[in-house]
């Protein structure tokens, strides 16, 4: 019922029916099934707190193959905030409606290593990085988008790939032409983006469960738990697919 529910989204008259339960029943199976599935999962959290723990190379290679990471962060729709404040800081220029934003982190197999709750649709991604950002190991790799331009002047411990971008001359300098990336900067900014499309993968992957796809119809405080059993199935599958 439980995965029925994730996967499809389907409302909670259609599930009773399909199951033979009320629909009441139904919501209050799928709480009372919620906590009891996130403890058997490998939930992000748990892999955080074991890549805190890690000690030799080899034990860092295993949780991250090849000492390379990956960040980005996705959002979703959520129905109309009532509250006008809510409405305006719920409200994502980018994707023109109201979101809320979850940044994850993940390795190269795209097995999520790290969540973070859910923020504001409005907050940019580099101040929800720096809000809530992973703690990895120092020999790993981070690899990041133009959205977290400047991280490596204000997070200098972080082993971090960012795309070279091309900078304005700046004010007063009209008609003046930004500076043309080296054929070297454009070689690696490909390079890059094909090394990230991992991360995409499993936002894709996560996305595939409809819950996340669609607009949140559940109460926002839920929002996070739903976040953790999704991105612990994706991990589950994951780990499934290497194990093979």
């Amino acid at each position: 019922m439980l995965l029925m529910y994730h996967r499809l989204y389907v409302s909670s008259i259609l599930l009773g029916f399909l199951l033979d339960l009320g629909q009441t029943n139904v919501l209050k199976n799928i709480r009372m099934l919620e906590p009891l599935v996130r403890e058997v999962l490998p939930l992000p959290r748990k892999l955080h707190r074991r890549a805190g723990r890690l000690g030799t190379l080899d034990e860092v290679e295993a949780l991250f193959p090849g000492f390379k990471a990956f960040l980005d962060a996705t959002e979703q729709e959520i129905p109309r905030p009532k509250d006008k404040g809510k409405r305006r800081t719920h409200y994502s220029g980018k994707r023109k409606r109201h979101t809320v934003k979850t940044q994850i982190t993940v390795n190269a197999d795209g097995l999520i290593a790290h969540k973070t709750p859910h923020v504001r649709g409005s907050r940019h991604d580099y101040a929800l990085f720096k809000w809530r950002h992973p703690r990895l190991p120092d020999d790993v790799c981070l690899g990041l988008d133009l959205g977290y331009d400047g991280i490596q002047n204000d997070y200098s411990m972080f082993n971090a790939l960012v795309p070279y971008k091309r900078r304005s001359p700046g004010r007063g300098k009209r008609d003046v032409k930004a500076k043309e990336l080296t054929c070297e900067q454009k070689a690696f900014n490909r390079w890059l983006s094909g090394e990230r499309v991992v991360v995409e993968h499993t936002i894709s992957r996560v996305k595939k469960f409809r819950i996340m796809e669609h607009r949140f119809r559940n109460r926002l405080r839920h929002y996070d738990t739903v976040t953790d059993i999704v991105c612990g199935l994706v991990n589950l599958r994951i780990i499934g697919i290497a194990a093979l």
